[in-house]
């Protein structure tokens, strides 16, 4: 039998699905191992996606994604709309250019640590993933030696998380342009994640400012920025023959994200400033909280550049055992294995209301003394 997760990865899943047990059963559980905003998507979005219902947008569209919708998009970004198409998630728009890219075989280098479904994803696909491990000790800076020569005749990609999942690090400048370089030089397309890009607390570099031509693909979404996780919307930029590509793959599948909530989305781009400001205030206070109460309990981390997680590290921590025993202890968080070989590191998200963070935060001091 075939299987996709690894055990490593499944502890990701096991959790979670533990922490609904717990919750069925009546004990509550503060939720800090997913990536899901507390916060009610805004009103306006929500508006604007029932008037579009009323008014009768619930029929079959186009496969690219709505005109104004892709020409705000494009705006935005400083492209064209014909360089954006949109997608069920940014998931999706991950899984389809990992479809398109490797389904004839190749691999696919990754820094790690890294969001799960990447290597999923890859080897879902039938690619091989080389994955380039990264340490805190070194600010999670990516070694570009080690990177070169990991690449080989068969490396097809390289995938970028910018700012990253689950270190909510941002890649510095220089580094980001010495990848750009590499990749071109050796003909490999890169997979840019930023879908973390638009709440960051200082300004991210996208791949976009070193890619005029469009050789690469930039994944991106709402679900963060306009806490619409469940709406399942996000959107890819790249040539426009990637991007036909793509829509005749959306055409195959899902056929059109529906209409009413491209409207919506529509709605939080026009609200953008305000919403993304209201949005990286919030996750501010809260990862200051996190760093002043990890800081006092001893765990070493890098200081968060963008919601909404915080990777801490402690010496000799089995945090898987870790992990399983905070849950008895009414706090969910994440192994760190789930995101490459870290066993001394656990990813919290803050992503519950700040009360619930500072008693989880207080929990967890407490349970690593």
């Amino acid at each position: 039998m075939v299987t996709l997760y690894g055990e490593l990865e499944n502890m990701l899943y096991e959790i979670n699905e533990k922490a609904l047990k717990l919750e069925s059963e009546g004990k509550k559980i503060i939720r800090l191992n997913l990536g899901d905003p507390d916060m009610d998507t805004p009103p306006e979005i929500v508006e604007a996606a029932y008037a579009s219902m009323k008014a009768g947008k619930t029929k079959y569209s186009s496969s690219y994604g709505e005109k104004k919708l892709r020409e705000k998009i494009a705006e935005v970004h400083g492209v064209k709309a014909e360089n954006v198409v949109i997608t069920p998630g940014s998931k999706f728009a991950v899984f389809a250019t990992m479809f398109l890219t490797l389904k004839n075989g190749g691999n696919v280098i990754i820094p790690t640590p890294y969001w799960t479904a990447y290597d999923l994803i890859a080897k879902s696909v039938g690619a091989k993933t080389k994955l380039l491990r990264t340490e805190m000790e070194d600010d999670w800076e990516i070694n570009i030696d080690q990177l070169e020569k990991l690449v080989d005749e068969n490396t097809k990609m390289i995938i970028l998380n910018n700012p990253n999942n689950p270190t909510s690090k941002a890649m510095d400048t220089e580094t980001l342009e010495y990848i750009v370089e590499l990749a071109d030089r050796k003909k490999i397309t890169i997979l840019s994640d930023e879908v973390y890009a638009a709440i960051s607390f200082n300004k991210t570099k996208s791949i976009l400012d070193y890619d005029s031509e469009h050789k690469h693909i930039v994944s991106n979404g709402f679900s963060k920025t306009f806490t619409m996780t469940g709406w399942r919307i996000g959107y890819l930029i790249g040539n426009k023959m990637f991007i036909d590509n793509i829509t005749k793959l959306n055409q195959i599948t899902f056929n059109n994200v529906p209409v009413f909530i491209q409207d919506a989305a529509l709605k939080g781009l026009e609200l953008h400033q305000k919403i993304a400001s209201a949005i990286k205030a919030k996750y501010k206070e809260r990862a200051d909280m996190a760093t002043t109460k990890l800081s006092a309990a001893g765990f070493k981390f890098t200081k968060p550049d963008a919601p909404f997680y915080v990777f801490p590290k402690l010496d000799d921590l089995d945090s898987e055992r870790f992990t399983l025993d905070l849950l008895d202890k009414g706090v969910a968080v994440a192994p760190g294995t789930s995101f490459g070989d870290y066993r001394e590191h656990f990813r919290i998200s803050l992503t519950a209301p700040n009360d619930q963070i500072e008693v989880g935060l207080d929990k967890i001091c407490e349970a690593a003394t």
